[in-house]
């Protein structure tokens, strides 16, 4: 989780650098793109099963920050990895508040509707999602306008629950986790005194073989309780901090949630957390540029000379 305390402490301490690292954190890193490639070896994964997954997290709709403009560039970028699976992993609407227009859940979700896959698309909740939803809020159950939205728009979302695909004649399972922040906001509406709609043993139940597993969870947190059946967990949620220095992240707090800051942990399962794509609480980001997230599992194929 991002503490606010902490991420303007760590934009405080940016001052030090001078104002031109400043308007580089504001006007340029975040507006970047990068594809960040990973090809970790979960020992519970067959070598021999080769599956290449996208995974896109904290897109933050909203404008000038997060246009549809660049909400489509980076469906094509994303499309041109030409993965096996696409993964959405949560946080679709707006997390800051300095904004010229909040873009409507129906308008990006037309355009994520353009992610293309054979495995398909498949999503999962974020805190902002359930956050944003007032009436989610009061009534202390979902799902949300972003939940609908996407499914409208032909994406799966996935609360608690697991689906079971192929790949070569192989098969694995894709498991979603619903959102452990759900209700943190609680003590606005005191509707509800859960913090999280997450049912780590109930979602892992519905898996009926001895497939692999991948886990799809907003929070990366989770990691802590997530066992070894679990092959590979994929998150975003913390933007690795926004700003991140020497491979620190000081705006990242919590509980043993600094070795789940961001990028691949090795744990009972192999961890990938990605950096996201927009921003919350404040729209800055230095050393953390927004990413595009490819894991490739299994071996690869030998080059041929």
């Amino acid at each position: 989780m991002i503490s606010r305390r902490h991420l303007i402490r760590s934009i405080g301490g940016l001052s030090a650098l001078g104002v031109s690292t400043a308007a580089y954190g504001v006007g340029v890193e975040p507006m970047r793109l990068r594809v960040t490639r990973y090809h970790p070896t979960p020992r519970q994964w067959p070598a021999d099963l080769r599956l290449k997954i996208a995974a896109v997290a904290d897109i933050h709709a909203c404008d000038p920050w997060m246009s549809l403009e660049r909400i489509e560039a980076i469906v094509d970028r994303t499309n041109a990895l030409n993965a096996d699976l696409i993964v959405l992993l949560g946080d679709y609407v707006a997390g800051v508040h300095q904004v010229t227009r909040i873009i409507p859940s129906s308008e990006w979700a037309r355009v994520l509707s353009g992610l293309k896959a054979p495995l398909g698309v498949h999503a999962v909740m974020g805190n902002h999602d359930y956050w944003d939803d007032r009436t989610v809020q009061r009534a202390g159950r979902g799902p949300t306008v972003a939940h609908r939205a996407l499914e409208a728009a032909g994406i799966p979302v996935y609360e608690n629950d697991a689906v079971r695909l192929t790949k070569d004649g192989r098969s694995f399972w894709l498991a979603g986790l619903g959102d452990q922040l759900a209700f943190a906001p609680a003590q606005r509406f005191r509707s509800t005194a859960r913090f999280g709609v997450d049912d780590l043993e109930g979602t892992l139940a519905k898996v009926t073989d001895d497939a692999p597993i991948i886990l799809l969870a907003h929070e990366p947190n989770i990691a802590w309780r997530v066992p070894a059946r679990v092959a590979l967990q994929l998150s975003g949620h913390t933007h690795g901090g926004q700003v991140r220095l020497l491979g620190w992240s000081p705006a990242v707090r919590g509980p043993n949630s600094g070795k789940l800051a961001y990028g691949h942990v090795r744990m009972k399962c192999d961890v990938i957390i990605s950096g996201g794509l927009g921003c919350s609480l404040m729209p800055i980001r230095v050393g953390v540029p927004p990413e595009i997230v490819e894991v490739t599992l299994g071996r690869t194929a030998p080059v041929v000379s």
